[in-house]
């Protein structure tokens, strides 16, 4: 395929899935297979899918903070266990297992549809957003205990981890736009590790990830345009009907 068409197209999937990681979660569902497609290993799509991830939340958590979404204790609390989980996943990645841990990652899909549809907070449509959860009242230690396994996961494939995030957050009392705001932040603290490690083992291809990155930039910042505007219940309706075709798309894939 031409070099400039592969960019181009990189781009425009970028867009999709950087709106889509933003939002909801799942964009890497898209962008990993597509990377396959156009002739990179996977182990090498995984790594190259890292750059475009990078990108992406940098916009997104810049774009949170300025309006005024952003909690920076959460790095305290979240990140930084995740950042460590991280640094395990990507040193395994490399022995990723597909089909029995597609088959997980689906069953964690639908276990989620669940608790978005029981808000813990029970927030009202039309409430806008809720108040930050007092985080002195949060349980640390099974705070980093969950974040390490999110970052572990995220650090392996990273596919799926925007939903389990966004999981914990509702767990934390969080809505569905602070949940975005938390998961963007996390996965921007722990995803340069990840990219460090994949780099160093000659896992990325910077031409393509760079196309696959302006994608996802320009798609993270109309993420976080839509989150906010549209708030609590229009995200939380998206999250759900993203989560039931990838849970579906995941069981039956080989």
């Amino acid at each position: 395929m031409d070099p400039f068409f592969t960019h181009l197209v990189l781009f425009g999937a970028g867009c999709v899935a950087g709106t889509l990681n933003v939002v909801a979660g799942g964009g890497t569902f898209l962008t990993l297979p597509l990377l396959i497609f156009l002739g990179l290993p996977a182990t090498v799509a995984n790594g190259t899918n890292r750059v475009a991830l990078l990108a992406q939340n940098t916009g997104a958590v810049w774009s949170f903070r300025r309006h005024r979404i952003i909690d920076w204790r959460w790095v305290r609390l979240a990140a930084l266990p995740a950042v460590f989980g991280a640094m395990a996943g990507s040193w395994a990645a490399v022995r990723l297992d597909d089909a029995s841990f597609q088959r997980i990652l689906a069953a964690i899909m639908v276990l989620f549809v669940v608790l978005a549809l029981w808000s813990p907070r029970r927030i009202r449509a039309g409430k806008g957003l809720a108040e930050v959860k007092d985080l002195g009242s949060v349980p640390v230690p099974a705070l980093a205990v969950t974040f390490f396994t999110v970052g572990l996961y995220g650090g392996f494939v990273q596919a799926g981890a925007g939903f389990l995030i966004l999981a914990v957050g509702t767990l934390a009392g969080l809505d569905l736009v602070r949940g975005n705001a938390l998961k963007v932040l996390v996965v921007l603290v722990y995803t340069p590790v990840a990219l460090a490690m994949f780099a160093a083992a000659g896992k990325v291809d910077w031409g393509m990830g760079v196309a696959l990155a302006a994608g996802n930039l320009l798609g993270g910042l109309a993420g976080v345009r839509l989150t906010v505007l549209k708030g609590h219940a229009w995200v939380r309706r998206v999250v759900i009907a993203m989560i039931m075709v990838f849970a579906v798309k995941l069981w039956l894939a080989p």
